[in-house]
């Protein structure tokens, strides 16, 4: 028999407080009805004894103290999961908001997803082409990778997400199998019309499933939509057997709410006001990325998030750091100099991306010739230096030679038209022709036989 509690003790932002409660579980889901108001949710985050704290996905605004019935499920968040949701679009509760009706299922599934025992992990290896030079070229995404894009406030990182969505693909014969959850957590309304009208003119919705959490919706809201989106993935990659990529933008609003969420359950703060569980918290979420022994299916995470200020060393960027497999940084200064992607090559990396290109994967040319643009690269910038000191007239034939490259290497390589996609081919090919303006003695990082095959060929 479901028992009902009829009194609050206090309501405080998204928190209500009940006194004398029996048998309570941590993270189970709570239903309200609000007298004159209908039925709420909430989820119990705190259990002292026979208190308990609740977080009111819609606010505790309206709320009564003494007219409110409060019972408990017993049960965590589910939400119910098929192949339909492929193609259709949900709020940030996983609740349709496309007009095309409920999804029904016989199984629903935990939002907080199923732990993944590290004995039975795979290793990433395979490569998703998402047809942006600079990122399948230098920073390959491995499938079953988590890497991160921090970008900051102005830059047009909602733009790369909308054309990786776009262009990605797996250059293999179960392309059919290959599906795109994407999360947008906290966005306006101008912006999620763009993302829609993106998806729907380039044809790609029918292979996405839509989570839209706007600015507007309650704060726990965005607590559940990352949550809500990973659970679908889980469930499409090792139930259906797809290759899934999980697009989030922006992980910096679901660690604002966090803290806004910490900070009404008074929480001794740490860093810039986080609560101290920030990192466990990611980690939960980025985690849920990964390949399964005896699945045909992966997930493939790409975190998108803002840095305040730029800062790299804010919480949300470090912290993310410190979990995931590398990070792609989109530069201020290059997005000022007209070109798109503004990615910032040198601090970009895919820690996996040695153990997914090559031979077996994309082509036998693939890692000499990436850590040979990437050397020369950084060398550019050590010219630069010098430039700025002495003028570029002053320098070297060598290091005049170093400064074209970098300026083609911005312009011909990173540099790309938002319509435009290049296959990795294509990628491989520009980079070979950027070198060829470099001394062969400066070409230290590529093979003989490469240099033979395809420089001089």
């Amino acid at each position: 028999m479901k028992v009902k509690y009829l009194k609050l003790d206090r309501a405080e932002g998204p928190l209500i407080i009940l006194n004398e409660v029996q048998d309570a579980v941590y993270g189970e889901i709570v239903d309200i009805e609000v007298s004159g108001g209908g039925n709420r949710t909430g989820q119990v985050v705190l259990i002292d004894r026979d208190k308990v704290v609740i977080q009111v996905f819609q606010g505790s605004s309206g709320i009564s103290l003494n007219n409110t019935a409060v019972s408990f499920s017993g049960k965590p968040m589910e939400i119910p999961l098929s192949e339909e949701v492929v193609g259709r679009i949900f709020n940030g509760m996983a609740k349709p908001m496309d007009g095309a009706g409920e999804i029904f299922s016989p199984k629903s599934y935990n939002i907080n997803g199923r732990p993944m025992n590290p004995i039975a992990r795979l290793y990433p290896r395979n490569y998703i082409q998402t047809g942006i030079s600079a990122i399948d070229g230098l920073m390959t995404l491995i499938r079953g990778q988590k890497l991160p894009i921090f970008s900051g406030d102005g830059l047009p990182h909602n733009q790369l997400a909308a054309q990786i969505v776009r262009q990605a693909h797996i250059v293999e014969q179960e392309t059919g199998n290959f599906a795109i959850v994407f999360a947008a957590i906290g966005i306006k309304h101008d912006e999620a019309d763009y993302f829609f009208k993106v998806f729907t003119e380039s044809g790609v919705l029918d292979r996405v499933t839509m989570f839209i959490n706007l600015a507007e919706d309650p704060v726990m809201e965005r607590i559940v939509t990352p949550r809500c989106a990973l659970a679908t993935a889980e469930y499409l990659a090792f139930e259906c057997d797809k290759q899934v990529l999980v697009v989030m933008t922006d992980i910096t609003s679901y660690c604002e709410a966090l803290r806004e969420i910490s900070s009404a359950r008074e929480e001794v703060p740490s860093r810039k006001g986080y609560p101290g569980y920030l990192y466990s918290d990611l980690a939960s979420l980025y985690e849920r990325a990964g390949i399964l022994k005896n699945s045909k299916g992966s997930i493939t995470q790409l975190p998108i998030l803002t840095m305040p200020d730029d800062d790299i060393t804010h919480p949300v960027p470090d912290l993310t750091g410190y979990i995931t497999e590398g990070q792609v940084v989109l530069s201020r200064a290059m997005y000022q100099m007209g070109i798109y992607p503004p990615i910032n090559v040198l601090p970009s990396l895919s820690r996996l991306m040695k153990d997914g290109i090559g031979k077996e994967y994309t082509r036998e040319d693939h890692p000499d010739i990436a850590n040979q643009v990437f050397s020369s690269y950084a060398k550019v910038q050590e010219v630069g230096a010098l430039a700025q000191i002495i003028g570029e007239d002053e320098l070297s034939d060598n290091d005049r030679k170093y400064m074209g490259f970098g300026r083609d290497f911005e312009k011909k390589l990173v540099k790309q038209d938002f319509e435009e996609y290049r296959d990795l081919n294509q990628t491989l090919n520009i980079m070979w022709e950027l070198i060829r303006v470099l001394p062969d003695q400066e070409l230290t990082r590529i093979d003989p036989s490469l240099l033979v095959k395809y420089l001089r060929k």
